[in-house]
């Protein structure tokens, strides 16, 4: 059992965290207006990250990607969220983001939507959440029946990011409410413009995050727009939901290594009652915890990863990684928070933008509460019989 990354990747990581430090740290305050790049700075840092010899990392090679293996990505994500010069969510600083799911389409699909994804001509959304429909997509209310060479499609979705800009979007919808998230929910692709779409308002939120609200009134779609067979949205959604979670975890592991780069050099400087910050007990406790979770996750987001590059099932993995990268994560930030006093508070420093983003994720893409209860039905079919 070999613990060191293959020599590879070991390069990849120092050449990204140079990268972090020189380019992206210097100037991470300075980045963003409000939610979105600055103009122009998309286009300076995208310069510079094509340098580095990895566009369009995790697009496959098949489609003229670098197609990066699930460990080099967790690698890549880990030291890209050391700092907060890109956003949160959606960030695409090496090529334009595609979703997993747009490989799975035919072949007549993959050149309206695959292909010019990949060229930077369009970009989509994922419209799954709704009001009474979060963490359990089984109870959607969004319904999509099937009339002649068509799907009519009604519902209200919610907290629907990038929604405005996108030229299509992958719905989810129930073509068999009774069957919920076992074979009834289906994916569509919805086009710019579709009539009987319409995007209600854009929600404020306490992160740099401003998602839609959308209605669906009798919006028709045409059957080719499906993705798959009918009833296979959770099959067709899984690949997207399992990276996802492991791009959570890794992003835990960059946020909490630089909380505690922060915390450490903040407490080796700060004086108290004639002391250093670091010598005090609770805070030599508080910066041992964050190394220990940094540990405990970093192992547990390789090992996912390297098992999906075996092709193995880390469903199961991946809910751990998920939850434990998210609250380790916003752990960390509140505790390098707690160490910094007053100046944790300020926006001259990162700090606070992590623990706003961090909290956020708890709740996002998977609840705490969710996973674990996903994870327990396996844990009693392995140890309760």
């Amino acid at each position: 059992m070999d613990f060191n990354l293959p020599e590879e990747l070991q390069m990849l990581k120092q050449n990204l965290r140079r990268f972090v430090d020189t380019e992206l740290i210097p100037i991470e305050r300075e980045t963003m207006d409000g939610n979105e790049m600055k103009p122009g700075m998309q286009e300076m840092l995208e310069e510079k990250a094509k340098a580095l010899g990895l566009w369009m990392f995790d697009v496959p090679e098949e489609f003229g990607g670098l197609g990066l293996g699930a460990l080099a990505k967790a690698v890549m994500w880990e030291e890209l969220s050391r700092t907060i010069a890109l956003p949160s969510r959606n960030a695409s600083l090496f090529g334009p983001r595609v979703s997993p799911i747009l490989y799975y389409l035919n072949d007549e699909q993959k050149e309206r939507y695959l292909f010019p994804s990949i060229q930077g001509e369009k970009t989509s959304c994922f419209a799954q959440t709704e009001p009474d429909a979060g963490g359990d997509p089984g109870g959607m209310r969004t319904t999509a029946v099937r009339d002649g060479d068509h799907y009519v499609i009604n519902g209200h979705k919610r907290f629907i990011t990038g929604a405005n800009k996108a030229d299509f979007m992958q719905v989810v919808a129930a073509t068999d409410r009774e069957k919920g998230s076992r074979g009834g929910l289906t994916v569509f692709l919805v086009d710019k413009g579709t009539e009987g779409v319409t995007l209600l308002r854009q929600q404020e939120l306490m992160v740099g995050d401003r998602p839609w609200e959308i209605l669906f009134e009798n919006v028709r779609v045409p059957v080719e727009n499906r993705v798959g067979e009918e009833g296979d949205g959770m099959k067709a959604a899984q690949s997207w939901l399992t990276e996802g979670r492991l791009r959570h975890g890794a992003r835990g592991v960059g946020v909490i290594e630089r909380c505690l780069e922060l915390a450490a050099s903040y407490a080796s400087q700060r004086s108290t009652f004639g002391a250093r910050l670091s010598s005090r007990q609770t805070v030599q406790n508080m910066l041992v915890d964050m190394y220990q979770n940094m540990h405990q996750l970093r192992l547990m987001v390789y090992e996912a990863s390297w098992r999906v590059d075996q092709g193995e099932d880390v469903r199961n993995l991946s809910y751990m990684c998920k939850y434990f990268g998210d609250e380790k994560g916003f752990h960390a930030a509140d505790r390098c928070m707690q160490i910094h006093g007053g100046m944790g508070l300020a926006t001259d420093l990162p700090i606070e933008r992590f623990f706003r983003d961090q909290r956020s994720f708890i709740i996002t893409e998977g609840p705490t509460e969710i996973l674990k209860m996903a994870l327990s039905r396996q844990i009693l079919r392995e140890y309760g019989e």
